[in-house]
């Protein structure tokens, strides 16, 4: 059953994810070459409890940390740690936070100093599909058009769309019904009502889309282990279409 957020329920939802777009805009700051990883956790972690939030990954299902943070060909699911960030990286950063019963949930992939111009094409793609996937958040559409506008576009651009793992609804839980692929054919599904709310996250590989999960049964890397990039949002359908909660 997909939950109809009340009024006050999205602006409590609004006010995690402005929790959430605070820290990202805070982790685009710190990204450069020589920071450990780790110091970036620690850096999200501080930000976001004196916010008056908790950190939504730190102990789910025993994830170690408070933001995910996944390095060149890791999609999702990277542990921070004492890994250095080089010139030329790419790293996708993901946080969820939890503010007065309800989450936000964001992910962006940053430059790490100068990139290649074929790594800022693969990420100015990936930014460009979750922009075409939120426009279809709109009262009377299908769910299924939010993920065909992913897949047409990205596959359109010569890149693959990971199927493994997938968007998802959102509220007092992180993760709650429906799913929300990235691939699939237009008009399928639930209609979307307005009052629904869901975290759309497009990854997008430039080689292969299968992946697979390493020996901490955690962080998931492209087969091929060439780059991917990793962009999220947390929308809520409105009366006048689309509302992005996780930006300030």
């Amino acid at each position: 059953m997909i939950e109809i957020k009340s009024a006050e329920e999205i602006q409590l939802m609004r006010q995690a994810g402005k929790i959430v777009a605070m820290v990202l805009q805070e982790m685009e700051r710190e990204v450069a070459p020589g920071v450990p990883t780790g110091r970036l956790d620690k850096k999200a972690e501080k930000l976001i409890r004196r916010e008056g939030a908790e950190p939504a990954f730190l102990g789910y299902q025993g994830f170690p940390a408070s933001i995910c943070a996944s390095v060149n060909e890791e999609l999702v699911h990277g542990i921070p740690g004492v890994r250095k960030l080089n010139e030329g990286d790419i790293i996708s950063i993901d946080v969820g936070v939890y503010y007065r019963g309800f989450c936000g949930d964001a992910a962006v992939t940053f430059e790490v100093g100068r990139v290649s111009s074929s790594t800022r094409r693969l990420i100015e793609v990936t930014r460009n599909s979750l922009q075409k996937a939120l426009d279809k958040v709109k009262e009377g559409n299908y769910l299924s058009d939010i993920s065909h506008a992913v897949q047409s576009y990205v596959e359109a651009e010569n890149y693959s769309v990971v199927r493994n793992y997938v968007g998802h609804g959102i509220g007092r839980q992180m993760h709650q019904e429906p799913q929300v692929p990235n691939f699939g054919p237009p008009g399928r599904g639930p209609r979307i009502k307005k009052g629904m709310a869901f975290a759309i996250e497009p990854m997008v590989n430039e080689g292969t889309w299968e992946v697979e999960v390493l020996e901490d049964n955690w962080t998931v890397v492209t087969r091929d282990r060439k780059l991917c990039a990793h962009f999220e949002h947390t929308v809520v359908a409105g009366e006048n279409g689309p509302e992005i909660l996780t930006v300030l």
